[in-house]
């Protein structure tokens, strides 16, 4: 069996797990928002948040880049907190890949605090639970199912990251090299072994995913943990 990059396929699930868990905290306000706001400017927040879907991966990759380099403010920012810069590195790896699957996160969770009842919510309120209370014991549970499809598919974008990756992080081996980088690595090597088996861990390893996220979605809600 050819020797796999399992280096580079540990560092994809590290900066797959931190991209999926930092999205799922900053999508989470910024879905119920989009879920629940009238505001004009509502479809202009939509469409930046969708562009990352159509953008090539380079044209973001390019601009993540600037707005990270050391002439930026945040590149200068961080450089003098760390001295250190973020591009070519895994702290702007993971940057990048929170702009790129912010999508993939922030829309199946917005679809999924569009399904809330608000009748329930205002029950809950006539109860006498607070909103907060009324957020964690009442809204999340309905919402649960597209918080845990975000969550699930901006890891799985992650795992098969290039252009961005490639873009921003460069292809340094242990810090910025990811799983997709080992591939083209190894067709550039015409090495097509490696390059076939990594490729069918990638491919199966993102079926199950995917296959247990359906999975788990065609559930009653009552058949989940807590109900």
């Amino acid at each position: 069996m050819p020797s796999i990059d399992w280096q580079s396929i540990a560092l994809t699930v590290r900066l797959s797990l931190i991209t999926a868990a930092i999205l799922l905290g900053l999508g989470l306000p910024l879905a119920l928002w989009l879920a629940r706001t009238r505001h004009p400017l509502r479809p202009m927040i939509e469409a930046v948040v969708a562009l990352p879907l159509i953008l090539p991966p380079t044209v973001l990759g390019f601009y993540v880049l600037l707005m990270l380099g050391p002439r930026s403010p945040i590149g200068q920012f961080y450089e003098t907190l760390t001295g250190t810069l973020l591009p070519f590195s895994f702290p702007g790896l993971v940057v990048a890949s929170v702009l790129f699957s912010l999508p993939f996160a922030v829309q199946p969770m917005t679809a999924g605090f569009r399904g809330v009842s608000r009748e329930l919510e205002e029950a809950a309120w006539c109860l006498g639970h607070s909103r907060w209370s009324t957020f964690w014991r009442v809204t999340i549970p309905q919402a649960r199912a597209g918080l845990l499809a975000g969550f699930v598919l901006a890891f799985a974008h992650t795992l098969g990251e290039f252009g961005v990756a490639l873009m921003v992080g460069g292809n340094i081996a242990g810090v910025t090299r990811t799983v997709s980088i080992s591939i083209y690595d190894s067709v550039q090597a015409m090495d097509y072994a490696t390059a076939g088996w990594t490729s069918a861990l990638l491919l199966a390893s993102s079926f199950v995913i995917l296959a247990g996220l359906y999975y788990l979605q065609r559930k009653p809600l009552s058949a989940w943990p807590g109900n």
